[in-house]
């Protein structure tokens, strides 16, 4: 990673709280602690202008920034980013982007109100026409076995450290099984953790391997993966209808309902 690309403030370490409960079944009660994923608005503000806020795990928000202007096309190489600074407020965070001339200047002209992606993803839509963007064709292609794929997923599994406290996040990775890597992103937000994920390969020289989804596939993750070039998106869930026509159109293959030694392939 470039340290020239970015200016932040240290990264916040509560991307999870504690509360006091009660647990009770039909013959016992008992005090437990209970560990809950936090969310907060996070502000992505382009050359001083507030462009969207997100509900986000607060954590990896420079990965975020990049990871979002990448796959919501406001950007397409690193170096249109300059600078990124994170500022903490009693209510929230905001991240400020210096983008560059060419990239701002498209990004006002098709400016809208947005909310952040936490459910159908179409908030903030003005028109049908809009939905009717073409996706980059994904160019890079790997090779992945269905046994390669379940060690992925059970290595994902171990290493969602902020789920296994709250239960209550998704994750995205990255695994290059031939290299026996993998990089795990976390936020409450699905669309988050994928935008961190692609942040991060952004910032990395854009490392290849199959995309890994602890979520269902709708259609902004495909998107999303279009933009970021991954040719390869596997979940433990179903994908829905159009995000498998989408997937179709970009070259994207997909695996769905990962779990155990079983694997759905569509191509």
């Amino acid at each position: 990673m470039n340290a020239l690309l970015k200016i932040t403030t240290p990264e916040s370490s509560d991307t999870h709280s504690i509360i006091q409960a009660r647990e009770q079944n039909a013959s016992t009660e008992q005090a437990i602690r209970l560990d809950l994923a936090e969310e907060v608005p996070v502000a992505l503000v382009y050359n001083g202008i507030s462009h969207v806020v997100l509900m986000a795990t607060p954590q990896h928000l420079i990965e975020l920034a990049y990871g979002f202007s990448l796959s919501e096309g406001i950007i397409e190489h690193a170096s249109q980013i300059y600078q990124v600074e994170v500022e903490r407020h009693p209510t929230g965070i905001t991240v400020y982007i210096a983008l560059a001339s060419s990239c701002f200047a498209q990004l006002k002209q098709r400016r809208r109100q947005m909310n952040g992606r936490t459910g159908c993803g179409l908030c903030g839509i003005e028109a049908l026409s809009q939905l009717n963007m073409p996706l980059p064709p994904v160019v890079p292609k790997i090779q992945i076995t269905a046994q390669q794929l379940a060690q992925g997923f059970n290595r994902l599994t171990a290493q969602q450290l902020i789920n296994q406290r709250t239960g209550g996040c998704h994750a995205a990775a990255l695994w290059q099984p031939d290299n026996d890597t993998l990089q795990v992103f976390e936020d409450v937000g699905r669309h988050n953790a994928l935008d961190k994920l692609i942040g991060w390969r952004l910032l990395n020289n854009n490392p290849l391997g199959a995309l890994l989804l602890t979520s269902r596939l709708s259609y902004e993750l495909i998107q999303k993966a279009a933009y970021a070039q991954l040719p390869l998106v596997a979940a433990i869930s179903a994908p829905t209808g159009m995000a498998v026509r989408l997937a179709q159109q970009a070259g994207i293959q997909l695996a769905v309902f990962v779990r155990d030694s079983r694997v759905t392939w569509i191509n």
